[in-house]
């Protein structure tokens, strides 16, 4: 370098692993952070002290072994056998590939570990039951630091909880700071669940899970034809929607159901779907019904709480899928429906993405969660920090 010259600090990098109801695999990110200057309606960002922009991102997908899939859903049913030993080797399992995938990333971008802040990782979701003041999220935080050689941050969801919120989601939080609210708009997060961020400058941010998103679809292409997901919605485009089979499915109580709130498995799963008598149809035709069950609860849950809506951002799995998109236009008929790659965020990163700002957040000492979504008292930091292995 010339003489003279200024040398710039360099650049943070968090890392952000998740891994979500789908149980497809894990998403690891690697991404850097830029301070923007507070827009004018900052109070409705995140804690009113901070809009970013995402100013690099790498990624890297990883799908789990059929093993530690079947055995992390096995986990996920009530009353399994030997169970406290079961997760805590299915914790380790985790967190073995959580590194797996991270690793690979870090070395095609020549990002060495000292470089990374630190890793945020969401763990999975084994259990989800606010209602009983409890969480069961996955994850080996030292042993993950250990194996990445990266400060952790992890179990996101506990300090929410504490304080009397449902510990999800916390995406919204991620979006507030990432779009503001002076363009009018709600996002969409598809993944196993469902869940909305609504960003309108009226209003103070807020969001919720709304139902289900591709687990219902997942479960029944499984359940049917041994097929792990419903490749860009051909089979539910093969079918026709059974309109009495809707209105049961419609019938949910948690659609009904006041924010703030969020689902699990324990709501909607394989075992609620088959109480519905579905041997009267095709199999096809339930898909198809599942489909727009989905794209129907998303539809009314933006027209109540949202109604002048406009714009949607769609992310997570769900953005892959042409048919429930096509369904999704058709709902929001007033609304213009495109993906997050419309603002320049891949669909398939910004759930990963919100969890590397979210550790960024825990360094920094500032609260992660947006008490009007979770209902918590206040706002909290967010996370268990595990410190990197001595070099």
């Amino acid at each position: 370098m010339a003489g003279g010259a200024r040398t710039e600090p360099a650049a943070k990098w968090f890392a952000g692993l998740m891994s979500g109801t789908s149980l497809d695999g894990v998403d690891a990110v690697l991404a850097r952070f830029e301070d923007l200057a507070p827009e004018s309606d900052a109070a409705h960002a995140v804690a009113a002290d901070e809009t970013v922009a995402v100013g690099a991102l790498h990624h890297h997908h990883l799908p789990f072994p059929a093993a530690l899939r079947a055995e992390l859903l096995a986990l996920q049913q009530a009353g399994g056998h030997d169970e406290l030993a079961r997760a805590a080797r299915a914790s380790i399992g985790l967190s073995r590939h959580c590194a797996a995938t991270l690793a690979p990333l870090l070395e095609a971008t020549g990002i060495s570990p000292s470089a990374v802040s630190a890793l945020g990782a969401h763990g999975q979701t084994v259990r989800h039951r606010p209602e009983d003041g409890y969480t069961v999220q996955l994850l080996d935080g030292s042993l993950l630091a250990e194996l990445t050689g990266t400060a952790v941050v992890c179990d996101f969801r506990s300090a929410d909880m504490a304080a009397g919120g449902q510990g999800a989601p916390l995406v919204p939080a991620f979006h507030a700071a990432l779009l503001g609210t002076a363009t009018p708009r709600v996002v969409v997060n598809i993944g196993g669940m469902a869940n909305l961020t609504l960003l309108h400058s009226q209003q103070p941010v807020s969001g919720f899970d709304c139902g289900p998103g591709n687990v219902l679809l997942d479960a029944w292409i499984g359940h049917c034809l041994g097929r792990p997901l419903d490749a860009d919605g051909a089979w539910s485009a093969s079918g026709c929607v059974q309109s009495p089979l809707l209105e049961q499915m419609l019938a949910h109580p948690f659609l009904a159901k006041a924010p703030p709130k969020s689902c699990g498995r324990e709501a909607f799963d394989l075992h609620w779907l088959l109480s519905l008598a579905l041997d009267a149809y095709a199999p096809a035709d339930v898909q198809a019904t599942l489909a727009e069950f989905t794209a129907r609860s998303i539809a009314l849950a933006i027209g109540q709480h949202a109604p002048a809506t406009r714009a949607v951002l769609i992310c997570g799995g769900g953005a892959r899928n042409p048919d429930l998109l096509g369904r999704l236009r058709t709902a929001l008929a007033n609304c213009t429906v495109d993906t997050t790659s419309a603002i320049g965020l891949d669909p398939m990163h910004v759930e990963a993405a919100a969890f590397a700002w979210l550790a960024k957040r825990r360094l920094e000492g500032r609260p992660g969660n947006l008490p009007v979504v979770t209902g918590a008292h206040g706002l909290r930091v967010l996370g268990a920090v595990y410190p990197a292995p001595p070099a």
